[in-house]
Protein backbone atom coordinates (compact mmCIF):
# COMPACT_ATOMS: atom_id res chain seq x y z
CA UNK A 1 0.00 0.00 0.00
CA UNK A 2 1.32 3.32 -1.21
CA UNK A 3 1.40 6.39 1.41
CA UNK A 4 -1.07 8.32 -0.43
CA UNK A 5 -3.88 5.19 -0.09
CA UNK A 6 -2.89 5.00 3.65
CA UNK A 7 -3.54 8.61 4.05
CA UNK A 8 -6.32 8.70 2.62
CA UNK A 9 -8.14 5.74 3.77
CA UNK A 10 -7.04 6.83 7.28
CA UNK A 11 -8.44 10.32 6.95
CA UNK A 12 -11.39 9.40 5.48
CA UNK A 13 -11.98 7.26 8.18
CA UNK A 14 -11.24 9.73 10.54
CA UNK A 15 -14.28 12.13 9.41
CA UNK A 16 -16.81 9.75 8.56
CA UNK A 17 -18.09 9.92 12.50
CA UNK A 18 -17.80 13.78 12.31
CA UNK A 19 -19.72 13.81 9.47
CA UNK A 20 -22.64 11.53 10.38
CA UNK A 21 -22.60 13.31 13.80
CA UNK A 22 -23.40 16.73 11.65
CA UNK A 23 -25.92 15.31 9.60
CA UNK A 24 -28.12 14.44 12.75
CA UNK A 25 -31.22 16.64 13.20
CA UNK A 26 -31.02 19.23 16.49
CA UNK A 27 -32.18 17.48 19.70
CA UNK A 28 -35.68 20.21 20.73
CA UNK A 29 -34.88 21.68 24.07
CA UNK A 30 -37.77 22.40 26.82
CA UNK A 31 -37.03 25.18 29.53
CA UNK A 32 -38.38 24.83 32.63
CA UNK A 33 -38.88 28.08 35.00
CA UNK A 34 -40.03 27.83 38.73
CA UNK A 35 -39.70 30.36 41.45
CA UNK A 36 -39.15 27.55 43.95
CA UNK A 37 -35.94 25.48 44.97
CA UNK A 38 -35.14 22.48 42.65
CA UNK A 39 -35.32 19.96 45.98
CA UNK A 40 -38.88 21.31 46.88
CA UNK A 41 -39.73 20.61 43.36
CA UNK A 42 -37.79 17.30 42.77
CA UNK A 43 -41.11 14.49 42.89
CA UNK A 44 -42.64 17.07 40.19
CA UNK A 45 -39.83 17.26 37.92
CA UNK A 46 -39.62 13.80 38.01
CA UNK A 47 -43.07 13.04 37.10
CA UNK A 48 -42.62 15.71 34.26
CA UNK A 49 -39.54 13.56 33.44
CA UNK A 50 -42.20 10.46 33.44
CA UNK A 51 -44.63 12.02 31.49
CA UNK A 52 -42.26 12.52 28.93
CA UNK A 53 -40.95 9.38 28.75
CA UNK A 54 -44.24 7.90 28.03
CA UNK A 55 -45.15 10.04 24.89
CA UNK A 56 -41.62 9.03 23.42
CA UNK A 57 -39.23 12.08 24.94
CA UNK A 58 -36.58 11.05 27.22
CA UNK A 59 -34.63 13.21 28.71
CA UNK A 60 -30.84 13.35 26.94
CA UNK A 61 -32.11 11.07 24.45
CA UNK A 62 -34.14 13.17 22.27
CA UNK A 63 -35.19 15.98 24.02
CA UNK A 64 -32.70 17.90 26.10
CA UNK A 65 -34.36 20.21 29.26
CA UNK A 66 -33.07 22.68 30.66
CA UNK A 67 -33.63 23.87 34.45
CA UNK A 68 -34.19 27.16 35.86
CA UNK A 69 -34.76 27.89 39.40
CA UNK A 70 -34.93 30.68 41.68
CA UNK A 71 -35.35 29.32 45.02
CA UNK A 72 -37.78 32.09 45.81
CA UNK A 73 -35.51 35.05 44.64
CA UNK A 74 -38.24 36.78 41.93
CA UNK A 75 -35.58 39.01 41.07
CA UNK A 76 -33.92 36.32 39.08
CA UNK A 77 -36.86 35.29 36.84
CA UNK A 78 -36.58 38.05 34.33
CA UNK A 79 -32.99 36.98 33.37
CA UNK A 80 -33.75 32.98 33.72
CA UNK A 81 -36.50 33.60 31.37
CA UNK A 82 -34.41 35.56 29.22
CA UNK A 83 -31.88 33.14 29.30
CA UNK A 84 -33.92 30.29 28.65
CA UNK A 85 -35.18 32.30 25.17
CA UNK A 86 -31.83 33.00 23.91
CA UNK A 87 -31.49 29.00 23.99
CA UNK A 88 -33.67 29.35 21.93
CA UNK A 89 -36.05 26.21 24.01
CA UNK A 90 -39.22 24.61 21.90
CA UNK A 91 -41.25 25.38 24.78
CA UNK A 92 -41.09 26.66 28.61
CA UNK A 93 -43.12 25.17 31.39
CA UNK A 94 -43.67 27.26 33.79
CA UNK A 95 -44.60 27.84 37.87
CA UNK A 96 -44.41 27.97 41.39
CA UNK A 97 -45.66 31.52 41.60
CA UNK A 98 -47.92 33.79 39.55
CA UNK A 99 -45.79 36.25 39.62
CA UNK A 100 -42.85 34.01 37.78
CA UNK A 101 -45.55 33.13 35.30
CA UNK A 102 -46.59 36.24 34.33
CA UNK A 103 -42.78 37.81 34.31
CA UNK A 104 -42.27 35.16 31.74
CA UNK A 105 -45.49 35.77 29.48
CA UNK A 106 -44.36 39.42 29.26
CA UNK A 107 -41.07 38.24 27.33
CA UNK A 108 -42.13 34.93 25.83
CA UNK A 109 -43.88 36.17 22.66
CA UNK A 110 -43.25 33.66 20.32
CA UNK A 111 -42.28 30.30 22.67
CA UNK A 112 -45.41 28.11 23.59
CA UNK A 113 -45.48 28.66 27.60
CA UNK A 114 -47.49 25.66 29.81
CA UNK A 115 -47.59 26.90 33.44
CA UNK A 116 -49.13 25.75 36.54
CA UNK A 117 -51.21 27.49 38.92
CA UNK A 118 -52.84 27.02 41.86
CA UNK A 119 -55.07 30.39 41.76
CA UNK A 120 -57.82 30.99 38.64
CA UNK A 121 -55.71 32.00 35.61
CA UNK A 122 -58.29 34.55 34.67
CA UNK A 123 -59.24 36.48 37.70
CA UNK A 124 -55.24 36.84 37.82
CA UNK A 125 -54.44 37.87 34.10
CA UNK A 126 -52.49 35.14 32.97
CA UNK A 127 -55.23 34.31 30.51
CA UNK A 128 -58.11 35.99 29.01
CA UNK A 129 -60.58 33.09 29.32
CA UNK A 130 -59.76 29.37 29.90
CA UNK A 131 -62.36 28.81 26.50
CA UNK A 132 -59.94 30.54 24.51
CA UNK A 133 -57.12 31.07 25.98
CA UNK A 134 -54.11 33.23 24.32
CA UNK A 135 -51.14 33.99 26.25
CA UNK A 136 -48.88 35.30 23.54
CA UNK A 137 -50.81 38.03 22.37
CA UNK A 138 -49.98 40.79 25.24
CA UNK A 139 -51.22 43.84 25.86
CA UNK A 140 -48.33 46.10 26.44
CA UNK A 141 -49.75 48.49 28.54
CA UNK A 142 -51.20 46.21 30.90
CA UNK A 143 -48.59 43.42 30.73
CA UNK A 144 -51.55 40.29 30.23
CA UNK A 145 -53.26 38.32 27.88
CA UNK A 146 -55.96 39.48 26.45
CA UNK A 147 -58.16 37.57 23.36
CA UNK A 148 -58.87 38.79 20.35
CA UNK A 149 -62.65 39.21 20.87
CA UNK A 150 -61.90 41.43 24.08
CA UNK A 151 -59.32 44.22 22.06
CA UNK A 152 -61.75 44.48 18.95
CA UNK A 153 -64.44 44.79 21.82
CA UNK A 154 -62.52 47.83 23.35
Amino acid sequence: MRRRDFITIFGGAAVSPLAARAQQPAMPVIGILYSVSATEWADRMAGIRRGLAETGFVEGRNVAIEYRFAEGHFEQIPWMAADLIGLRVAAILAGGSTTSVRDLLKVAHAIPVVFTTGVDPVETGLVASLARWQCHRRDPALGRARSQEARTAA
